[in-house]
């Protein structure tokens, strides 16, 4: 593999520290301009000298602003979740399994599971949460086009039986449908969220926060409810400021505009306190995806010679300065079991590279590190014959277009068990024929037999098999080569206590998170 030079690493050190007060004082004009002005914020709300706040509300600038208006039926919906605003049925605990939220207990029947929902549980709006409810969120899930991605591949029906006991049955038997349930797409809202085939969550959740405003994609305002089920939320409520720029958002740390930022770039990282970062491995895959069904990645020895010409390590130690894994798979260290059960694949020998072999290569800018991951990228696949036309935009402005087919190549930050716990969802929506995030475009019968086979069996060891042998059948086929694992970097100012650090990106502010 060819090896970029050390120095490059070296050369973004010395960056930073040319540029850091300009990007500073850059960062702060932009802060100071609004990005936290809102009514809870500022020395009129009564903001201590050092920034931190006093009203007992908490700050937190976000990466990226809504991209469907909030809607629990989008990725949005991990932004209503890690609020604390919008509840599922089930959730996960820190080994991936089922265990109670709305619904207390669940049992199964051959393709129907009942379950048992929660008493005195009530919607922010004050109605209560019934099976009816219930169910009403889970079949405009199901019935939505198109489908959460947690849906992929999924047909289920909905229905209450009683006032607290629901029923959901499966076309298909679904053994993991608990673990489905506890997706964020799959939030339960009140009556009042759906209107004219839109789902607008503004007061209709039930956690511990109230989503009281959302002004589109520039700031969200939520406050303590105190009718929560649970216990009461120790902060006031929670200001939100969507700051795509990664400079601004670690200015907004540094100056104390902000009490929790969310992914903190590596680039910023080693220009903050290091007591106010915390370093979360992520079951996240930075992949180089490779279009199958067009241009010079529709020969499989074109995509082993582009496999071949890549050097993830150059990318680790230059754009991440060492803070993320080396990939040897999909599935990276946040599921120790994969290394434990992934063995050696025989793949296909890289062919020459004709001249005038010709690629798009896309990505996007609202991860701050995917632009330098494609111009490293680029330059390594030039050095094996390609040449190479870079792509990048903001992601709202690129997604159909990677979605459609339209790139040779697209590098994509991926979580790889963001919706159940469990990587079938991410494999099969990314690499199944049928998958709605196919980048790739592969059609690959191998690859969907291995993910059909791996979608029935039951949670446990043998399934992790199976998904391996899945992994294993994407890998040979080299629709995608996996780069590294990414590890968040999140910043949480002096004083925030109880801030949750989950690597499923599920969590953020929770009942217990305050600022003293």
């Amino acid at each position: 593999m060819p090896q970029l030079p050390p120095p490059r690493r070296i050369s973004r050190r010395s960056l930073h520290r040319a540029f850091a007060a300009t990007a500073f004082a850059t960062a702060t004009a932009v802060l100071a301009s609004g990005c936290f002005a809102g009514p809870a914020t500022g020395p009129a709300a009564g903001t201590a000298k050092d920034g931190s706040a006093r009203d007992g509300r908490v700050r937190v600038a976000m990466m990226q602003p809504p991209r469907s208006g909030l809607s629990p039926l989008s990725d949005d919906a991990f932004k209503l979740s890690r609020w604390s605003t919008a509840e599922t049925l089930i959730r996960l605990d820190a080994n991936g399994d089922a265990v109670p939220s709305l619904a207390t207990a669940w049992h199964r029947s051959g393709r129907t599971w009942t379950l048992t929902l929660r008493d005195g549980v009530t919607f922010h709006d004050g109605t209560p949460l019934t099976a009816e409810a219930a169910a009403r969120s889970l079949t405009a899930a199901a019935q939505a086009s198109p489908k959460p991605r947690i849906l992929d591949g999924v047909t289920l029906t909905a229905h209450a039986t009683g006032p607290r006991t629901l029923t959901v049955t499966t076309a298909d038997t679904d053994p993991l449908l608990p673990q489905r349930l506890s997706s964020p797409q799959l939030s339960i809202l009140a009556a009042k969220a759906y209107r004219d085939g839109r789902v607008n969550p503004v007061g209709a959740g039930t956690g511990p926060f109230v989503l009281v405003r959302a002004d589109g994609t520039a700031s969200a305002t939520l406050d303590r409810y105190d009718g929560y089920w649970g216990d009461r939320a120790k902060a006031a409520g929670i200001d939100v400021r969507y700051v795509p720029d990664g400079t601004a958002r670690a200015a907004a740390l540094r100056s104390g505009e902000a009490d929790i930022v969310e992914a903190v770039p590596v680039s910023q990282a080693s220009l903050l306190d290091p007591e106010r970062i915390a370093e979360v491995a992520m079951p996240r895959t930075n992949t180089l995806y490779l279009n199958t069904s067009r241009g010079p990645f529709k020969d499989p020895a074109l995509r082993a010679a582009a496999r071949t010409a890549v050097d993830a390590r150059a990318l680790v130690a230059g754009v991440y300065e060492g803070r993320a894994d080396l990939a040897t798979g999909l599935l990276g260290p946040a599921l120790p079991w994969a290394a434990k059960l992934r063995e050696p694949i025989r793949k296909t020998a890289g062919a020459t590279v004709p001249p005038g072999t010709t690629l798009t290569l896309g990505t996007f800018t609202d991860r701050a590190e995917l632009p330098e991951v494609a111009q490293l990228l680029q330059q390594q696949l030039q050095k094996a014959g390609f040449t190479v036309r870079l792509d990048i935009r903001e992601y709202a402005m690129i997604e159909a277009d990677a979605l459609a087919g339209k790139f040779d190549a697209f590098v994509l930050s991926r979580a790889t068990v963001l919706d159940s716990g469990d990587p079938a969802a991410y494999l099969y929506s990314d690499f199944a024929a049928d998958g709605s995030f196919n980048i790739a475009q592969l059609a690959d019968p191998a690859v969907d037999r291995a993910l059909d086979k791996a979608a029935a069996i039951a949670p446990g060891e043998a399934r992790r098999r199976a998904l391996i042998d899945a992994e294993a059948a994407v890998l040979a086929s080299d629709a995608a080569v996996p780069l590294l694992h990414e590890r968040v970097i999140q910043g949480e100012a002096p004083g925030v206590v109880g801030a949750a650090r989950d690597p499923r990106e599920r969590e953020l502010v929770t009942a217990a998170t305050h600022v003293r």
